[in-house]
């Protein structure tokens, strides 16, 4: 049986720990918190079809996390040339940024490729998947997605109005375009590809995406999600290039992972100019974006060192991950990204309850009715402290 919950009044009784309200902010809190969320009889959150994610109770848990692992932050940001350039630009935080938003936009599009009219920032990427879901669907209509996947652009969609069609992943956990293409009929109004995906980590074949999205945006706009696209280190491609031909893509990319300023919320879209000023009718991007936000960013885009440090730390903490869950006889989706999905042997709420107590946030979810553990990609220190405690409790 299927219940529903007031957001607000959920966070009111307590019922989410600290770090799953941290890793989930946009099920609860902005323009659409009194929207009800869909539980099933255990209180666990209906995502999709084929997902849904677990939660506790937190009374009487422990309130330190030691171990922050829910969320998929990079642990070594912000950098420190964007720490630097926010505490000097503090005193101008009395005046409206345009222009120094100007010289990042410059810069964004000097990086992409694309004339400036094709960027439009936000405030993190997140509020721009939003904001094209408002748009698009306040008539309604339907929008086609891999299932699982990042939820925010979908559940927006939902709220005012659409319907989903969710089309399972691969064995491989990829993206079916064949079978998302086919899903795809007079009423859709957008296809949204978040790659690598989010929360399987798995990657859809760069050639094989850029095919699919250069046909099928002559029907439908396509939106790819490439949150991550520097995390996976070269193994695949931006989607930007198709702009150049006139596609009707939309490509989203953030500053919250591998320049580490989750919490600063820098990000934007690059796509076709009709397309934003479409979303430009209905709202003003970047207007929510601060003037500090702005000159911390205009100084990380230029920080490689940083960039690069973060890859390879990432890429090393996952490695040993990898190693260990192995040596307990734990097999995992290969990850693309900043965090690990594996199938665990137990139940994922107990899971959960456990390594809270433990001072480790993860998530956990069931996917195609089976449990899996999601932990994001700590220091070394702290993927120390996820193996012990984990191995301590399976």
């Amino acid at each position: 049986m299927e219940q529903k919950l007031n957001r607000r009044n959920w966070l009111r009784k307590g019922l989410l720990t600290l770090g799953t309200v941290g890793a989930a902010p946009h099920l609860f809190e902005g323009a659409f918190a009194n929207t009800p969320l869909q539980l099933d009889k255990n209180n666990n959150i209906i995502l999709s079809p084929n997902a849904k994610e677990y939660l506790i109770n937190s009374e009487g848990l422990p309130k330190g996390i030691f171990a922050k692992l829910n969320a998929n932050e990079n642990p070594y940001g912000p950098p420190m040339s964007a720490q630097n350039a926010i505490k000097e630009a503090v005193v101008g935080g009395n005046r409206y940024a345009w222009k120094e938003m100007a010289d990042l936009i410059g810069k964004i599009s000097k990086k992409e490729g694309v004339s400036p009219d094709h960027i439009m920032m936000g405030p993190g990427s997140s509020d721009l998947l939003e904001k094209v879901a408002i748009v698009l669907f306040m008539k309604g209509g339907n929008i086609v997605s891999a299932d699982p996947t990042y939820m925010s652009l979908i559940k927006v969609a939902e709220s005012v109005g659409a319907k989903w069609k969710a089309v399972p992943c691969k064995n491989d956990w990829s993206h079916d375009l064949k079978a998302m293409e086919a899903a795809i009929d007079s009423e859709t109004k957008l296809v949204y590809i978040c790659n690598p995906n989010n929360p399987t980590g798995a990657l859809t074949d760069a050639q094989e995406l850029e095919d699919f999205c250069s046909r099928v945006s002559e029907k439908v706009p396509v939106f790819i999600d490439e949150a991550y696209l520097e995390l996976a280190d070269g193994k695949t491609k931006s989607m930007v290039s198709l702009l150049g031909k006139k596609k009707n893509v939309i490509i989203a990319r953030t500053f919250s992972k591998v320049m580490g300023m989750a919490g600063i919320r820098v990000g934007y879209v690059a796509a076709l100019p009709s397309f934003l000023e479409d979303i430009n009718k209905i709202t003003r991007g970047g207007m929510g974006i601060s003037y500090t936000s702005i000159l911390g960013a205009t100084a990380a885009i230029d920080d490689k060192e940083f960039q690069d440090m973060s890859i390879k730390l990432n890429a090393e903490a996952k490695e040993y991950v990898y190693t260990e869950l192995k040596k307990m006889g734990y097999s995992y989706i290969p990850s693309y990204t900043n965090f690990i999905l594996f199938p665990i042997n137990m139940d994922g709420k107990d899971m959960l309850k456990k390594m809270t107590e433990k001072g480790v946030g993860v998530r956990a979810f069931q996917i195609q009715g089976k449990n899996y553990c999601r932990v994001s990609i700590g220091t070394m220190d702290e993927m120390k402290l996820f193996v012990k405690s984990f191995g301590e409790i399976s």
